[in-house]
């Protein structure tokens, strides 16, 4: 037997629920926020094809009271869906990745000085192991010299010589 009440199951589409309609708008804006913290010529290099929303960023600028710029940012998001978000988070990647490794690299560095420090004047070795133009002698004197400065509490001097000096091999190599 068949309910009247019950439909075929063919008959309803079930699309994306409310709840993830909300997520994806929420990404949109905070997408679109992030393109309004661009400079101009860091904008220009985002491909938005969308007039309407490169002058609705742009206008983001000037808005001062906080809750019209929530209503200006959910508006943008809005416009945000006739754009390809995922070439905008692209080009917003490719826009940020130089600062992004040039940080790795100086972090990667830190630990590579504390490294060195760490295992005294046998860390040289490792230095070595990387970059074989290195100054043994130099390097042995700057860490030599941050132990003593370390071992009487004065201030890291050698350490930040013995860091750019790991910075020019790195540039170097």
């Amino acid at each position: 037997m068949h309910n009247e009440s019950e439909a075929p199951e063919d008959e309803f589409e079930e699309g994306p629920s409310k709840s993830e309609v909300k997520r994806q708008m929420l990404a949109l804006q905070a997408l679109g926020d992030k393109l309004t913290r661009l400079k101009d010529k860091e904008l220009a290099r985002i491909p938005i094809d969308s007039e309407r929303l490169m002058e609705a960023i742009i206008e983001t600028r000037n808005i001062r009271s906080n809750s019209a710029r929530k209503r200006h940012m959910q508006y943008i998001g809005k416009l945000m869906r006739d754009v390809d978000a995922a070439a905008v988070e692209a080009a917003l990647d490719a826009l940020h990745k130089p600062a992004r490794d040039a940080n790795a690299r100086f972090h990667e560095l830190e630990e590579l000085r504390d490294e060195v420090l760490e295992a005294g004047v046998s860390g040289v070795e490792k230095v070595l192991a990387l970059w074989p133009q290195a100054d043994r002698q130099q390097l042995r004197q700057l860490v030599l010299q941050a132990q003593r400065e370390q071992k009487n509490n004065k201030p890291p001097a050698a350490s930040r010589k013995l860091f750019r000096y790991l910075r020019e091999l790195q540039e170097d190599h």
